[in-house]
């Protein structure tokens, strides 16, 4: 082999191949930096590998990732420059098989310097009666991934070529480097995917199994983080304040309580302070001794004692009377109670989860809650997000009260993406609530089995329908409803309410600012029920 390359013949013009290569590897770093994607990068390095150095018909060799029917090790041609689909699908060798196959197996480089005169060359990929007339040679290099060949660059070369067969072996070996550092790159990267899908995987099926073991349904980052701050007070014995608006979700988060703590096993007594006339209130929470009052035939044990070992779950405590206040604070201080009529002091082991969407600051200031009894309830406080501030939880949730609701009424009823669309765009002032109550309308009044956003509206009260045609901005809406005393509307104003609304007394609390709880409290007190 000359030290030399040929001389050019007369006439012709020398080749500057030192600035060809330079060119060459330029673009193929500029191609890297562009992507990591190897497939570019490997297309682009065959193609000025013709292009520029006249290195012709270049093909990548890439080891299968299955073995053949027989089991033996196979690799196929997996980027190529110069090569028609046919010769590309026909690239296929056994370990050891022809001159690709011995590079695969022993990891050395081959040079075939006439594939006429070597009986090793198969002519698999390319037919001979396909290349140049003249002396054709063959270079074959291994590619290597952590000191294993995984694969081959090579590409035909013609002999009369006025360049010299050391230099396109020197930047052979350059670029078979570069791919495999760049495979290498690639298999890391494909790790590191699979390691944070199987993480993310796994996080989701935790957050899933957290959520779901209390009842809650969502992945959002303010329930999320309620229900990472109830987890953490659950194994104390303190008093846990849940703030939030109406048809938050109290009453789960409350059990969530519970059910996290280590009284789990005992009772969870839930007391909706709204619903209990003021006059009931002193013996439905610590109970009553025969004769206490009239009509007390037996003596009845309270909520307190019924809940002994366990949790009682007071909603809405700010319509707590005044007068019963200071009782309750001294139970929960002292851990004892005196029923009703009765003089013996009982002791009761109960940890106490309250709720309100009222502002009891505020209360406290007005004269409206004792400031002992607040400071003894806000020990640990808990706000409970809104729905529109969980909007991505809109879609499980509504798809949870529908199949709820399907089953429940023995029918087939389904949201189109466009109706989901709008109810994750509505703004739900009466947050879960209002949304499972809207749910099982549409599937009992639904004409057909599925219900797109135009047939949605209708189920809707008017003020909500151009809610869910225009997505709201969202306000910043006030976290709790300003204070309504118990004598805060007259009989008079109940009523009306009620005709206005056709006797629906959902409609009608709304209508005067108040909850269901409320509006059926004072409908008692007003003696209209």
């Amino acid at each position: 082999m000359s030290s030399r390359p040929p001389t050019p013949p007369p006439n012709e013009t020398p080749t500057d191949w030192r600035a060809q290569e330079l060119l060459l590897m330029r673009q193929v770093m500029a191609g890297v930096g562009r992507s990591l994607a190897p497939a570019e990068v490997f297309r682009e390095m065959l193609h000025l590998m013709s292009e520029l150095l006249g290195l012709n018909r270049g093909r990548l060799v890439l080891v299968d990732d299955e073995a053949t029917a027989d089991g033996q090790r196979q690799a196929s041609i997996r980027r190529a420059y110069g090569l028609t689909k046919a010769e590309t699908a026909r690239g296929r060798y056994r370990w050891g098989e022809g001159i690709t196959g011995r590079v695969l197996a022993s990891g050395l480089p081959a040079i075939v310097q006439d594939v006429d005169a070597e009986p090793l060359f198969l002519f698999r990929a390319v037919r001979r009666a396909q290349l140049p007339p003249q002396t054709v040679a063959f270079i074959a290099l291994p590619v290597a991934v952590r000191g294993a060949t995984v694969g081959v660059l090579a590409c035909h070369r013609i002999r009369s070529r006025q360049r010299h067969l050391n230099d396109d072996l020197a930047l052979l070996r350059l670029l078979a480097t570069l791919t495999g550092q760049l495979l290498e790159l690639e298999q890391l990267v494909a790790e590191q995917t699979r390691q944070l899908q199987a993480r993310n995987a796994a996080l989701e099926r935790a957050l899933d199994s957290a959520s779901a073991r209390y009842g809650l349904i969502g992945r959002s980052n303010a329930l999320l983080q309620a229900l990472a701050e109830l987890e953490r007070v659950s194994q104390s014995q303190a008093t846990v304040l849940l703030l939030g608006e109406s048809g938050s979700g109290k009453e789960l988060f409350a059990r969530a309580v519970h059910l996290a703590s280590p009284r789990h096993d005992q009772p969870f007594i839930k007391v909706n302070c709204a619903a209990i006339p003021e006059s009931l209130f002193e013996s439905e929470l610590f109970g009553h001794e025969r004769g206490a009052f009239t009509g007390a035939a037996g003596a009845r044990a309270g909520w307190f004692e019924q809940a002994h070992g366990g949790t009682l779950f007071l909603d809405e405590i700010g319509e707590l009377p005044l007068a019963l206040q200071s009782k309750l604070l001294r139970t929960l201080q002292e851990g004892t109670l005196v029923r009703l009529g009765g003089t013996r002091e009982q002791r009761v082991d109960v940890r106490l989860v309250a709720a309100t969407h009222r502002d009891l600051a505020r209360d406290v200031q007005a004269g409206r809650f004792r400031q002992d009894l607040y400071y003894r309830l806000n020990v640990v406080p808990i706000r409970l997000p809104s729905l529109r501030e969980r909007r991505e939880d809109v879609r499980a949730i509504a798809l949870h009260f529908l199949s709820r609701a399907n089953q429940a009424h023995q029918r087939n009823v389904h949201l189109a993406a466009d109706a989901l669309t709008a109810l994750e765009a509505h703004d739900w002032p009466g947050n879960i609530r209002e949304l499972g109550n809207l749910i099982e309308r549409v599937v009992l009044l639904a004409e057909g089995t599925l219900v797109d956003a135009a047939a949605l509206r209708r189920f809707m009260p008017e003020r909500e329908r151009a809610a869910v045609a225009t997505p709201p901005i969202v306000d910043a809406a006030p976290l709790v409803r300003d204070y309504q005393s118990a004598q805060s509307h007259s009989a008079q104003a109940l009523r009306e309410a009620l005709e206005r609304n056709q006797g629906n007394q959902t409609r009608a609390a709304q209508s005067l600012g108040l909850t269901l709880r409320q509006f059926s409290y004072r409908l008692r007190k007003a003696q209209l029920r």
